[in-house]
């Protein structure tokens, strides 16, 4: 979850910096309100999308693996961070709601204000239009498809701000407000929401003006403008005709000539920042992924037709032995089993049954580490790794390989957890043998657990454990 908000946040950033550097000084209102709307929805989807032929195409080394269990010098510090992080998930869960909540209050009490004004004026029917006079007031903002107008206003000021808030009303801008007004609730802690609703407002002020600024000469539109200024309400989802901060970008932007249509090209810049977006999600793991071992990820990572190649030079191998020893009758059995559509219901299976490992990421059942008793799949596979993960750093022997070792170091380390539930086949890859030694022999630590099951039996398990060692 930490990394899905991390990836929104950064697609978020992203496409905001492509619309203030090449799209916000262009007339291009329409297709700059779609990019508004669009792109926040688009950051909160990508991070789900991963493309497998993307993923397929790139190298193993190109690959981010995440998270990894990061030991030495920094690891009091990161391991810190990240156990609190994951073991108290339940308290950060609780605290956005309870910021969803106080959002929803706050959001509610604007509503409520607006209706209050709404009671306090007199209101009256334009056709379709409702308008509200607010006595003793010089305000002037849109609601949905209410108009209100302080009644110290002069006739000509208000003439000339219905204008402007029918192309609120007709262009539905206030639904537009409303929808970030629903994303600032959700992602209250999120600044770019707030960003990207202000870039919004001035947004839809430029359509309105823009469409106004036609109906009468412009001349007389920036006397409105800069005759004086309105005591408006401050509330995010609705439109005001008047904001300080706002005036002078909207007198710029009258004055500035039409974008040539040759402009619009610009909007293709989207594609490859989209094509990045989607190549580094298809290439990240997350932490399930990581739990695959060694045998699921070099077969997810081969086309069909490596596959096929490699049998083919299996076959001839066997052929020209001539004859298997017992081992590899028995690996050729645990392949079958794998691959036969019963599966683990063949007679086959029974005869090679602790040989038999099956991916921790496609096991349909995970072992069940102490203390993660008692929860569903989904929250059991994710307390075996934060389990593992506290475990290999409280365990690990932060000064092993003395001053000869520096820098980032990175161990693989592979084992199985077999029928019994017992830690077996502990294997390690490193640059130092002495971080080999290490962390084969953290792993072997590790408790007993409730094993797997796969298809209604008891199998082994094989897990992969990235770690990264810290040392200066």
């Amino acid at each position: 979850m930490i990394h899905y908000i991390i990836q929104t946040l950064a697609f978020q950033l992203l496409f905001l910096i492509v619309y203030d550097l090449f799209l916000k000084k262009e007339t291009f209102f329409n297709a700059n309100r779609a990019y508004l709307l669009v792109t926040p929805l688009l950051s909160l989807i990508i991070p789900f999308i991963q493309i497998a032929a993307i993923r397929e195409s790139i190298p193993d080394s190109f690959v981010v693996q995440l998270p990894a269990v990061v030991i030495g010098d920094k690891a009091d510090t990161v391991a810190a961070a990240q156990g609190y992080i994951e073991s108290n998930w339940m308290t950060f869960k609780n605290l956005w709601m309870f910021g969803v909540v106080i959002s929803l209050v706050f959001s509610s009490y604007k509503l409520f204000k607006i209706f209050k004004l709404k009671r306090k004026g007199n209101t009256s029917e334009i056709g379709s239009l409702t308008v509200v006079k607010l006595p003793k007031s010089n305000a002037a903002f849109t609601f949905l498809k209410t108009i209100f107008l302080g009644d110290q206003l002069s006739t000509k000021q208000q003439q000339s701000i219905l204008l402007h808030e029918e192309v609120h009303v007709s262009q539905r801008h206030t639904w537009d407000l409303v929808f970030f007004e629903g994303l600032r609730i959700l992602f209250w802690f999120n600044p770019l929401i707030y960003i990207y609703q202000k870039r919004m407002v001035l947004l839809q002020e430029y359509i309105a003006d823009s469409i106004v600024a036609k109906k009468q000469s412009k001349k007389e539109y920036y006397q409105s403008l800069l005759s004086e200024v309105f005591q408006t309400e401050k509330i995010s989802f609705i439109n005001t005709f008047f904001n300080n901060s706002l005036i002078k970008n909207r007198i710029v932007m009258l004055q500035k000539s039409k974008s040539k249509r040759i402009l619009q090209l610009k909007y293709l810049l989207i594609l490859p920042l989209l094509g990045g977006m989607l190549f580094y999600t298809s290439c990240t793991q997350d932490a399930s992924a990581q739990g695959q071992g060694v045998n699921s990820a070099d077969l997810t990572s081969q086309t069909d037709s490596e596959i096929l190649q490699k049998i083919a030079e299996l076959k001839e191998s066997i052929a020209a032995k001539g004859e298997m020893t017992k081992e590899e009758e028995e690996a050729l059995k645990v392949l079958y089993v794998l691959t036969n559509p019963e599966g683990l219901h063949t007679k086959e299976f029974q005869e090679v049954k602790d040989k038999v490992g099956i991916p921790f990421g496609v096991i349909e059942k995970v072992p069940v580490y102490p203390g993660c008793e008692g929860l569903s799949e989904k929250e059991s596979k994710k307390c075996f790794t934060q389990k593992i993960t506290q475990f290999i750093i409280n365990e690990f022997n932060h000064k092993v390989g003395g001053s000869d070792l520096s820098g980032r170091q990175r161990i693989m380390v592979h084992f199985k957890i077999n029928r019994e539930g017992n830690i077996v086949n502990v294997k390690a890859k490193a640059h130092d043998q002495a971080l080999i030694d290490e962390a084969v022999r953290v792993a072997k630590k590790l408790p007993k657990m409730t094993p797997g099951e796969h298809q209604g039996k008891k199998v082994g398990v094989e897990y992969a454990l990235p770690i990264i060692f810290e040392i200066k």
